[in-house]
C-alpha cells in the first residue's frame, strides 16, 4: 500500500479544505469535517476525499506530524488563545 510522505502533509490539508472540509486538530488527533456537510455537498466532497486517499496512500504513521502541521497553521480546537 502507498505511505503519505511527510512532506506532503500540506497540499493535503490543502487539499481537504478545497473538497469543503474543515481539517481540525483536536487533543491528540485530528477531524475531516465530512459529517457537517449537507447531503448534497457530501456527495461532491466524498468522491474528492477518496481521490485524495488514493493519491497520497496511507497517513496515519504521520499522525502526530498532520497534528502538528494544523496547530502550526491554526487549525486547532480549542483555538488558542493569545493574551
Amino acid at each position: 500500500m502507498k505511505l503519505m510522505h511527510e512532506d506532503q502533509i500540506p497540499g493535503f490539508v490543502e487539499r481537504v479544505a478545497a473538497a469543503c472540509c474543515d481539517i481540525t486538530a483536536v487533543g491528540g488527533g485530528y477531524l475531516i469535517g465530512d459529517s457537517d456537510l449537507s447531503d448534497e455537498d457530501y456527495e461532491v466532497a466524498a468522491p474528492k476525499l477518496e481521490q485524495i486517499k488514493a493519491d497520497l496512500g496511507r497517513r496515519d504513521h504521520l499522525l502526530q506530524q498532520i497534528v502538528d502541521y494544523l496547530v502550526s497553521i491554526g487549525r486547532v480546537y480549542p483555538p488558542r488563545v493569545v493574551h
